[in-house]
C-alpha cells in the first residue's frame, strides 16, 4: 500500500533578487505559461465561461494572454517570478545568447 502521506518542501527563495534585465523574460514566461495552459484546457474539451465550473468545463481565462484581466496577468507574472527566483536559488545562471 502506497504511503499518500506529502510535505511539500519549497525552495526558500525569500534572499533571491532578480536583476532588472530579467523583466523581459518573466514577461514572457508568464504569457507562455497562461498559452500553455489555456491550450491544454481547450484541448481537453474545456470552454470559455463566465467563472470557473468544472462540471461543464468553463473557465473565464481561456483566452488569449493579452485579453486577460491585469489581475490575471500578475498572477502568471508572479509565478514567473517565483520560478525564476528558484532557478537562481538551485544554481542555475540564465544567460541570453
Amino acid at each position: 500500500m502506497k504511503n499518500n502521506s506529502y510535505t511539500p518542501c519549497p525552495i526558500d527563495t525569500d534572499n533571491v533578487f532578480l536583476p532588472p534585465e530579467l523583466s523581459e523574460l518573466q514577461e514572457l514566461l508568464s504569457k507562455n505559461v497562461h498559452e500553455t495552459w489555456a491550450a491544454g484546457r481547450i484541448a481537453d474539451g474545456w470552454k470559455y465561461g463566465p467563472v470557473r465550473n468544472d462540471s461543464t468545463k468553463e473557465h473565464p481565462c481561456l483566452v488569449p494572454y493579452e485579453q486577460l484581466t491585469e489581475r490575471e496577468k500578475d498572477y502568471d507574472r508572479e509565478t514567473a517570478f517565483q520560478t525564476l527566483k528558484a532557478i537562481v536559488k538551485l544554481g542555475f545562471k540564465i544567460v541570453k545568447e
